[in-house]
């Protein structure tokens, strides 16, 4: 083995107890026993788990305050708990999760970033309908894979994987970037030491960075920015989209009949091998018409 494949490998294992399994992660991770205030709003969420973000239980995310705000919010904008046209009262998120105005404001910047609400002069700050969405945002994608519209994600997803991969598979055959190629390589035998090991952290982890690494040595800078939503539809824990459903040698060979095609500058058999391994995964291909 590697001492990359090693490196990679020990370090997920150091990471697995703060991870969430499949089916692990909560609808509101950072939620706790709610608490009873004299005059505190009442959300009409119907959820009596939605209490303070001050303290999280331990294994959640490294995030602090500000990003557990926008966790919390992002998620029950997505769910519909939050639906189009609601308006948000920062005094009131404030009060019912007992934070400052000031990461009140700045979680509301974010998610107006993200399309999720807008803040107007004598209106105040509104849930935004799902056309005005960022769809392409990470965060974005991964609330909807756990939320009611975790089915169209699965299927918007694997179109777009369709469309981008393959095409990045032939680009990247007439680009001669050992090190990147090394990379892949590596990538391949990671997931392969994985694989034999039963480590699934390390398999998804390795799985990742190839297709990243991929879509890198495509040479596009337009397909580059556009890897982010690969690499958050493979690292989605536990939810319906995942990089592999049932990852077997199988897939490490499609993984490795693509590093051989990258290497003898073929690009129609490299293409072929990624719509191969599109189709091992079991991810959701263009619709028919």
């Amino acid at each position: 083995m590697s001492t990359l494949a090693h490196t990679m490998m020990t370090t997920a294992r150091s990471a697995e107890s703060g991870l969430s399994g499949p089916g692990e992660l909560d609808r509101y991770p950072y939620a706790e026993a709610p608490v009873d205030r004299v005059g505190a709003p009442a959300w009409d969420t119907g959820d009596a788990d939605l209490g303070r973000v001050g303290r999280r239980p331990a294994g959640s995310r490294g995030r602090g305050l500000h990003g557990q705000l926008v966790q919390q919010l992002g998620q029950m904008i997505v769910s519909g708990d939050l639906g189009a046209d609601r308006p948000l009262v920062p005094e009131e998120i404030g009060q019912r999760f007992e934070v400052s105005r000031t990461v009140v404001r700045e979680s509301l910047r974010v998610l107006e970033a993200k399309g999720l609400v807008s803040a107007r002069p004598n209106v105040g700050t509104r849930v935004r309908p799902v056309s005005d969405w960022n769809l392409l945002d990470p965060d974005i994608i991964e609330w909807r894979a756990f939320g009611p519209q975790r089915d169209d994600q699965r299927r918007e997803l694997g179109e777009l994987r369709w469309t981008i991969e393959p095409l990045a598979a032939r680009l990247a055959a007439g680009h001669g970037r050992d090190d990147l190629q090394q990379r892949l390589s590596d990538m391949v035998e990671i997931m392969g030491h994985a694989l034999g090991q039963g480590d699934s952290i390390t398999f998804s982890r390795a799985d990742a960075e190839f297709h990243a690494l991929l879509i890198q040595l495509a040479g596009n800078r337009m397909l580059e920015h556009l890897s982010g939503i690969v690499s958050a539809a493979l690292q989605v824990s536990g939810g319906p989209v995942t990089g592999c459903d049932r990852p077997n040698e199988t897939t490490v060979a499609h993984h490795a009949r693509i590093v051989e095609a990258l290497a003898t500058g073929d690009g129609v058999g490299a293409e072929a091998a990624m719509r191969q391994l599109l189709t091992v995964h079991l991810v959701p291909g263009p619709r028919e018409h």
